[in-house]
């Protein structure tokens, strides 16, 4: 097994011999496909690329690579107190077992680069502002379309996630977008792409970047949820100002 690359696009956890050994196509297919092509794309950063990746990881509970990709994702320039803030954000977005998978992992990538504790986010920082206008429209529909169900469901959905958990400053709106974006596609959630695909354009996300996630989540996540995220995300663009 091959240590994991400090620097560079990505040599994986498994060496190209080791797999080659097991599938020789794979191993073609990975130096060809992402290490030549994908990763080089112009129209996503190699810092999104990283947190799109993570996202996905963490949402299909695929850790055999996470200790790859996390390094990789702080030499492509993604902070630890945003990798910590990914880690939080998905224990809602992806469920808690996941996010505790991550948690050991991200520690020994954490311990080998020598990140302190001090350099995480606080767990009650100052938070950013609430839009109020938008939180009430975003509420009203929620309690006429949840709470007749479950109550308690909306009074967390407020309190804890959208009166907290979006307003921590670790991870900006826009990147908390493109996580919860990310997750929702890898895990084929697309029924709640079309309000945080939205929210993440209106925070910043370009149409070509948005684009983009959907093409390198077909690698991470598979054709299925990318090709079934592709109408969804067309809707939207259509529908918004030009």
């Amino acid at each position: 097994m091959a240590a994991t690359a400090q620097k560079g696009i990505h040599t994986s956890m498994l060496s190209d011999d080791d797999l080659a050994s097991v599938s020789p196509a794979l191993e073609r297919f990975r130096r060809e496909a992402l290490e030549a092509s994908l990763w080089k794309r112009p129209q996503l950063s190699r810092r999104d690329r990283s947190i799109v990746t993570i996202a996905a990881l963490i949402a299909r509970n695929q850790t055999a690579e996470q200790a790859h990709y996390l390094a990789l994702a702080l030499d492509n320039g993604v902070r630890p107190s945003e990798i910590s803030e990914i880690i939080t954000h998905l224990a809602f977005y992806a469920g808690w077992g996941n996010a505790m998978a991550t948690v050991q992992i991200a520690q020994a990538v954490f311990d080998a680069r020598g990140v302190a504790r001090s350099a995480l986010p606080a767990a009650t920082p100052p938070l950013l502002p609430l839009d109020q206008a938008a939180e009430a429209q975003r509420a009203a529909l929620v309690e006429g379309t949840v709470g007749p169900v479950a109550p308690g469901l909306v009074a967390y959905t407020s309190d804890v996630l959208f009166k907290d958990l979006w307003l921590r400053p670790a991870l900006a709106p826009r990147d908390r977008s493109l996580v919860t974006v990310s997750a929702l596609i890898a895990s084929g959630q697309v029924g709640q792409v079309t309000y945080h695909l939205n929210r993440a354009m209106d925070s910043g996300l370009t149409q070509e970047e948005a684009g983009e996630v959907i093409t390198h989540l077909a690698f991470y996540a598979g054709w299925p949820n990318a090709f079934s995220a592709v109408p969804v995300a067309k809707d939207v663009f259509d529908k918004r100002p030009r």
